[in-house]
């Protein structure tokens, strides 16, 4: 049996992205279509659409981007998952929070890798995740490695400035990083440096000790 014939005979991995970002998206589709073992079935940008696009398509695996302009990414895999058990979840996004982590797992998801992303790294999670494995950037999982640690006592806070009290602020509110740069009117970047000097302040590693931690302070 020759290449050709191996390939036209193997299993063919259907693959469907919900990723809102056009540019993404596009290199996204690029990735994929580099692996004659994959096929791309769908590109969708909003939750409505890949929810209700999806759930007929039936993909091996979908590729999910957290922040989305109608919900999250985490709200596709929490409504998908259960209906499509035999689909596989993998979160691609560059939020690293321990929240969103743990949410995106709870929710169904059996992967979390953050962007920016390989291409080799990308293709070799959608084999992973479909071969029983759990690919995760190094980063995400040291979190979870972290999460099952003993709590140790916390050294004192440094002060916030305002401005990072604002984005803290607006965190204990719900709002996704996106909805924070809109209402600061800031990039999203600029928001991701706060968070990281927030954390780095109040000695946490997510959204939600930032926010106990703050509240405890006032």
């Amino acid at each position: 049996m020759n290449a050709q014939t191996a390939v036209s005979t193997a299993r063919i991995i259907r693959v469907a992205l919900v990723e809102d970002d056009a540019g993404t998206l596009k290199s996204l589709r690029q990735m994929v279509a580099t692996d004659h073992g994959c096929e791309l079935v769908g590109g969708y940008r909003t939750v409505k659409e890949a929810t209700e696009a999806i759930v007929r398509l039936r993909p091996n695996v979908v590729l999910v981007d957290v922040n989305l302009p109608d919900g999250t990414g985490v709200d596709v895999v929490r409504s998908l998952s259960p209906l499509l058990p035999d689909t596989e979840f993998v979160m691609l996004t560059i939020y690293q929070d321990g929240d969103i982590l743990f949410d995106a797992l709870s929710a169904g998801a059996h992967g979390y890798l953050i962007k920016p992303v390989r291409a080799d790294q990308l293709l070799a999670a959608i084999h992973d995740v479909l071969e029983g494995g759990a690919p995760m950037s190094n980063v995400v999982a040291r979190k979870i490695v972290r999460s099952f640690e003993p709590a140790k006592s916390l050294p004192p806070v440094e002060p916030l400035g305002p401005r990072e009290r604002e984005v803290l602020e607006l965190l204990a509110t719900g709002a996704m990083y996106k909805q924070v740069a809109s209402k600061l009117d800031i990039s999203i970047n600029t928001v991701l440096t706060y968070i990281r000097r927030i954390y780095k302040k109040l000695h946490v590693n997510s959204r939600h000790a930032a926010v106990e931690r703050y509240k405890r302070m006032r």
